[in-house]
């Protein structure tokens, strides 16, 4: 029998002590994993989710940037940070081009909310893009680590499948275990390299067919404010109880309660009033806010011609002349036709007054 008695126990890293870069793994193109140890040897305490500030040494003097841990506490002998620099960026380009093993930077933290430990679910949808990836990562190594039972459907999105961060990591674990369900949206596909998964923008059809019983997981979201935006009106629009959504941008990660900020979402209200005219009819309707354009044309005896009534098709496609309308679809209308005033019918509320050349 071995004898445990004379194993040291090591100490809990704390900020006091830099931390010192071990390795340095590329990904995709300007991301990279940096790894790194406390010089002490002392191990790494955090709830899978949380990020750590780093002090840059930047030649204009330091800066401070925040970095989602992309390692999980159950490895605690080290720990990493995956980032990815933008077109603008200072310190996340400085640690591309400079950060290398043997350097030490001054670090605070671990600290956030963002962690399937801080809410009791079996079942999990974790919806990222992007280099928002990371805290996902975190939590499913996390679990895939723990053992027993996982229930994780992981959607990440990026422009292009050369561009997933960590996708061979994740497919090991996926393929290790039945609880990984891996879901991958690109804009568009890598040059001669067929692709067979889901293409486009994510919407409400992608996310019913990827996750159909999403009512009942716990949501994890990360992204740019954008995306992110859009998922939560995607997942308003399919009844979801967002009490059990959460978010975290990779650009403010929030470290209280009361740092979270307050979100502005447009939401209609069946017991707010809407006025919509008609008018190339000369008709003006009153309606809720939850009944659509579509549905208050049908109303009033006016026909628009539709086919889905999903916002998928385009059939609908109506102009709108005045007022602001809340519409939620799902690739059936460009940007361009947007910018322009058109809306889809089936799949737009109105907002206060609106008017529409039908």
């Amino acid at each position: 029998m071995n004898d445990l008695s004379n194993i040291p126990t090591r100490a809990v890293w704390s900020d006091d002590e830099m931390l010192e870069c071990v390795s340095v793994i590329p990904e995709v193109p300007n991301t990279a994993t940096f790894t790194f140890r406390a010089p002490s040897g002392a191990l790494f305490d955090f709830l899978p989710g949380q990020f750590l500030t780093l002090e840059i040494p930047v030649p204009d003097g330091p800066v401070h940037r925040t970095y989602t841990i992309s390692s999980s506490p159950s490895r605690p002998r080290s720990i990493s940070i995956t980032v990815k620099a933008q077109a603008d960026s200072i310190g996340t380009r400085w640690m591309l081009d400079n950060l290398a093993p043997g350097v030490r930077l001054k670090a605070f933290g671990p600290a956030g909310l963002f962690s399937h430990l801080n809410h009791d679910a079996d079942k999990f949808l974790f919806i990222s893009a992007g280099s928002g990836i990371t805290p996902m990562m975190s939590m499913t190594t996390f679990m895939f680590d723990l053992g027993g039972e996982t229930d994780i459907v992981f959607v990440n999105c990026t422009r292009r499948p050369g561009e997933i961060i960590f996708r061979e990591r994740l497919e090991h674990m996926a393929s290790r275990v039945p609880g990984i369900d891996l879901k991958w949206v690109v804009e568009t596909p890598d040059r001669y390299a067929p692709w067979t998964g889901y293409q486009g923008q994510l919407n409400q059809l992608m996310l019913g067919l990827m996750a159909p019983d999403y009512l009942d997981r716990e949501v994890f979201c990360c992204g740019p404010e954008p995306f992110m935006q859009a998922v939560r009106e995607a997942l308003q629009g399919l009844g979801f109880d967002m009490d059990r959504y959460h978010q975290e941008s990779f650009h403010a990660p929030v470290e209280t309660e009361a740092d979270a900020p307050e979100l502005d979402d447009v939401v209609p209200d069946e017991d707010t009033r809407a006025e919509v005219t008609f008018s190339a009819s000369g008709i003006t309707a009153k309606v809720a806010e939850t009944d659509t354009i579509l549905a208050a044309a049908k109303a009033n005896g006016l026909n628009i011609p539709s086919g889905c009534t999903f916002g998928v098709c385009g059939t609908c496609k109506i102009r709108k002349s005045e007022g602001e309308v809340h519409m939620v679809h799902n690739g059936g209308i460009s940007d361009d036709d947007i910018a322009d005033g058109y809306i889809l019918a089936c799949c737009s509320n109105p907002i206060g007054k609106v008017s529409v050349d039908v």
